[in-house]
């Protein structure tokens, strides 16, 4: 039987994670959180990139029933969404949170009150903890974890990323992740610079799913359907081939594996400042998708789930809201 304690436990247990969150904090001194390497003391206020200080800014919190079925389950995911981001995608569809007009300076919060909402979270019955663009406040969130694990916090922690991650961070987070949710955007480094602003999204975010796959393994689902560890890649279709979906799906093929689960996605569609660029200023054709669909069967990449195509223009998820992920079960695609 599988059961869905999480590892951070043990850490906490043994005095690893103590080890941990003070590795991490120092990193702040200056910053090399994520592949930016902007070296700013965030401690004594410097922003970086990120546009972010010492404490972590939640944008909101709720119960999310949006995600795959294996991460919200029957009782929802427990996801914390945190402001701002180490990328400048043009067609954010959260831009508001991640890419504010106006400093997010009011929505930072201490570390007990980070700790006191993973612990809400639980409370309520949700599955997991979901740390939603998370790589800039990793320090914050191991800091926070160590609380609310003395506390009681005991379900799973799944890391829900835009990729773009750090090696050096992946590795203290060891044991600590217990489900490893990353994107892979790109697989053009041109391309993660035209419409991310990252000229190595590539190769960083490459590196970093293998580390994931290395720590956390293949997705494992307990008896009721509920994923308790492992890694599950998300892949997003864009319009004219921009994403390089070929290319990303033949490097999970051959690096990661074909039993790795993975979750495609057609819901792109031009908002925030995608309507500057010709190429991303549409939505994705059924016929874009179902090219994205073919490299499945062809390359043999048979666990995970792919949204069901629809028609309509416009695709803007509340991602605080109780609409069910579209998504159909792939089995075998």
């Amino acid at each position: 039987m599988i059961h869905n304690t999480a590892g951070y436990s043990n850490l906490l247990e043994t005095g690893e994670l103590r080890e941990r969150v003070s590795s991490l904090d120092s990193m702040l001194n200056i910053c090399t959180l994520c592949p930016r390497n902007c070296r700013v003391n965030r401690k004594s206020g410097e922003h970086g990139f990120c546009s972010s200080g010492y404490l972590p800014i939640v944008s909101s919190y709720c119960v999310h029933h949006g995600e795959e079925p294996v991460i919200s389950g029957t009782n929802g995911s427990g996801a914390i969404f945190f402001g701002n981001c180490n990328l400048r995608c043009i067609f954010c569809q959260n831009h508001q949170i991640s890419q504010p007009l106006t400093p997010l300076k009011h929505k930072e919060v201490g570390f007990e009150r980070l700790a006191e909402i993973m612990l809400e979270l639980q409370d309520r019955g949700c599955h997991n903890i979901n740390l939603v663009s998370p790589s800039h406040f990793t320090a914050q969130i191991v800091n926070a974890v160590e609380i609310a694990a003395q506390r009681g916090l005991k379900i799973p922690l799944v890391y829900n990323t835009n990729g773009y991650d750090s090696l050096e961070t992946l590795k203290l987070l060891n044991g600590i992740i217990d489900i490893y949710l990353p994107d892979i955007k790109y697989s053009s480094n041109i391309n993660s610079f035209e419409y991310s602003g990252a000229k190595d999204y590539v190769s960083h975010s490459r590196a970093a799913i293998l580390e994931m796959k290395r720590q956390a393994g293949n997705l494992v689902v307990s008896d009721d359907g509920i994923a308790v560890k492992g890694l599950l890649i998300r892949h997003l279709v864009l319009p004219n081939g921009l994403a390089g979906s070929k290319e990303s799906l033949n490097f999970i093929r051959e690096q990661i594996g074909r039993e790795t689960f993975l979750s495609l996605m057609w819901q792109y569609f031009p908002t925030h400042r995608a309507d500057e660029n010709t190429l991303l200023s549409r939505p994705v054709t059924e016929n874009e998708y179902e090219m994205a669909l073919n490299w499945l069967d062809i390359y043999g990449i048979e666990n995970g789930w792919a949204q069901e195509y629809s028609s309509r223009d416009c695709y803007r998820p509340d991602f605080c809201g109780d609409e069910p992920f579209e998504v159909i079960n792939r089995a075998a695609y």
